[in-house]
């Protein structure tokens, strides 16, 4: 059984930083594709970022150059580095596991990633 956990959310101010982790069990995250995602309220469900391997990442275009996705697979655990924070920013963040055969391990192109697995989320609000 796959079990994702996010930990991290809470209150930022503009500008500022927070981490995010993801804590898997059920599947070695070194093996998978894994990515963030976030809803905001009155929103649809929007792809954050994604790693594959350790080391191939990809990101939505509004976050690109302020996230970083990371993992460690001692630990297994996925993280989100989240800089420059933003008002927009406000959402639940969630992590996923897996991914469906008809996608790709990106957030761009014409297959985007979706995933098999997902946690119940962490909510991270940003106040200016």
């Amino acid at each position: 059984q796959v079990r994702l956990e996010e930990s991290g959310g809470g209150s930022g101010q503009a500008g500022g930083s927070l981490r995010l982790s993801c804590v898997v069990s059920g599947v070695s995250i070194g093996t998978v594709c894994m990515g963030w995602f976030r809803q905001a309220p009155g929103k649809e469900r929007e792809g954050v970022a994604t790693i594959v391997t350790g080391n191939y990442t990809t990101y939505g275009n509004s976050v690109k150059g302020r996230f970083t996705i990371s993992t460690d697979n001692a630990s297994n655990t996925l993280y989100l580095q989240m800089n420059s924070l933003k008002p927009e920013d406000t959402a639940m963040y969630l992590c996923a596991a897996g991914r469906r055969f008809y996608s790709s391990c990106t957030m761009v192109g014409p297959r985007p990633y979706v995933p098999i697995y997902w946690g119940q989320g962490t909510q991270v609000t940003v106040s200016s």
